[in-house]
């Protein structure tokens, strides 16, 4: 298993195409939180993490991969701290008592955004017919896999059905999740374009962001957190969540490319 370290985060990744970072050091008295994450969060929640461990001593360490992946972790014998995913599989998941009651904190959205390779000129997705022309005369797409468990790969699929292009991009489309190599085939000119979770694109290189999708065809997703009902350490686990909620996280969320959740209906 590859190892990636830089200024104390330690980066794994597996078959099972899961990122591990450890944030911090443990100090003797210290919580050890760990934290099950959808990766479209994962860049917001390393910048937070490695605070929140400075400020107070606990380590942070964030497991993340696709929802799929996450919901068959939180099946095993692994036993996490906090859990970080879309709205909707956080509700299934309260449903079967999950997590501890009334630790629910809803944190961030994020938009889907259309990306081209670094130097290529930005095609025209202003509107939706500009964005009907701009995917017809692509000549390959990558977005994620609408059937591995993720979003983001099911919402621009409506949007391809909505547009009545579905058969006609279909033959052009690659499936390649975001956090596994999707948007660094735009960076390699294997995709002339890509559609994503903007928070998964701007920590690629090579690539620009076009922009986000055009009101009439976004679909946002909003993420929250809560404390897992067989934390070992609730007290600190919460006290990440608030954090991770705070006004002072905000910079984290929007330099990953989110939308804090301050004024949205």
């Amino acid at each position: 298993m590859p190892i990636v370290a830089l200024a104390g985060i330690a980066i794994r990744s597996g078959a099972a195409a899961l990122a591990v970072l450890a944030l911090g050091t443990i100090p003797s008295a210290a919580a050890d939180i760990r934290v099950f994450t959808s990766a479209a969060t994962l860049e917001a929640q390393q910048a937070s993490a490695g605070k929140f461990a400075q400020a107070t001593g606990n380590h942070v360490a964030l497991t993340a991969g696709t929802v799929r992946e996450i919901e068959t972790r939180l099946k095993g014998p692994e036993v996490p701290d906090v859990v970080v995913l879309p709205t909707p599989m956080m509700d299934a998941l309260d449903k079967t008592g999950t997590f501890r009651p009334g630790s629910r904190i809803s944190l961030a959205r994020v938009g889907i955004g259309v990306v081209v390779r670094a130097g290529h000129p930005a095609p025209d997705i202003s509107t939706v017919d500009a964005v009907r022309r701009t995917l017809l005369a692509a000549g390959s797409i990558a977005h994620p896999d609408p059937k591995g468990g993720g979003i983001a790969g099911a919402q621009i699929t409506r949007m391809f059905e909505r547009l009545g292009i579905a058969d006609a991009v279909r033959p052009k489309v690659t499936l390649a999740y975001a956090f596994v190599g999707g948007v660094e085939r735009v960076a390699k000119g294997e995709a002339e374009l890509g559609l994503f979770n903007i928070s998964e694109i701007l920590p690629v290189k090579g690539v620009t962001l076009v922009g986000p999708l055009p009101a009439e065809l976004q679909s946002y997703i909003v993420f929250s957190g809560a404390v897992h009902a067989g934390s070992a350490a609730p007290a600190a686990a919460s006290a990440y969540l608030e954090m991770l909620a705070s006004a002072g996280a905000r910079e984290a969320w929007k330099n990953a490319g989110f939308e804090t959740l301050e004024g949205i209906n």
